[in-house]
């Protein structure tokens, strides 16, 4: 009953945004609360900001022995969660030093892939092992499609963000849904909830990124925030691979 529920309110979401008019990137989107410079480092806090998801993704996929004590964790979407994870780190430092749609696409497309691969290694845990032969590719491609696409709509004048935003959307339906619903193969399923937790902790912070910039008097921005709220989800992620154990 919950999963044919959660399907629904997912097909309800991909014809709401097919539906409705391109989603234009608000203008001001590269206007961040704090680009204050440290040395020779522009915008330091958002682009340092970003290490931690560079640590942890390396240190994901150096215990990728222990993932796979049991065959059936040695899951690729979760190798790819882990290169994601760093590329992220990378790819929005990149961003941030610089920030313009063209640096943006760095920081966008490993977090699509990112979110693809936890997606499809979600459904296969919880639904049928083969399911990530079937969607793990194809869901990737969408990932980079989506982002190409974004950024193909900005470069003609007629931004669109809604392929991207579906991305990032349904897997917060998706996930927790899946995992509250159906009986993972796995023990610890449920901290891919702290995963979606933390996450939206991070989208609240990116939206009040001048809020918080103001409240902490100049101490932090909101946008350093949310690389700090999603990497402690990341974090719970990559901790949750080496500690699970099949069920």
């Amino acid at each position: 009953m919950g999963l044919g529920i959660g399907l629904a309110t997912a097909l309800a979401a991909v014809l709401t945004f097919t539906l409705v008019g391109p989603l234009p990137q608000d203008p001001a989107y590269h206007a961040l609360a704090d680009s204050r410079p440290l040395g020779a480092i522009p915008n330091a806090q958002n682009v340092l900001s970003n290490l931690p998801f560079v640590l942890i993704g390396l240190w994901a996929l150096a215990q990728r022995g222990r993932w796979q004590q049991d065959q059936a964790r040695g899951f690729p979407s979760w190798t790819i969660f882990a290169v994601g994870l760093a590329l992220t780190g990378f790819g929005s430092a990149y961003y941030h030093w610089a920030p313009d749609n063209r640096t943006l696409v760095w920081d966008r497309l490993p977090i699509a892939l990112m979110t693809m691969a936890v997606t499809t290694a979600v459904l296969s845990e919880h639904l049928r092992r083969g399911l990530e032969k079937v969607l793990l590719w194809p869901l990737l491609g969408v990932a980079a499609i989506s982002v190409w696409y974004w950024w193909w709509t900005e470069e003609a004048g007629r931004g669109d963000l809604r392929a991207y935003a579906l991305v990032q959307f349904l897997p917060l339906l998706i996930v927790p849904v899946v995992v509250l619903a159906l009986r993972s193969r796995f023990s610890r399923a449920t901290d891919l909830l702290v995963l979606i937790g933390f996450y939206l902790l991070a989208r609240v912070a990116e939206m009040q990124d001048h809020a918080v910039m103001s409240l902490t008097g100049g101490l932090t921005s909101g946008h350093t925030l949310k690389h700090l709220f999603a990497a402690v989800g990341a974090w719970w992620v990559a901790r949750m691979l080496c500690v699970r154990r099949p069920a």
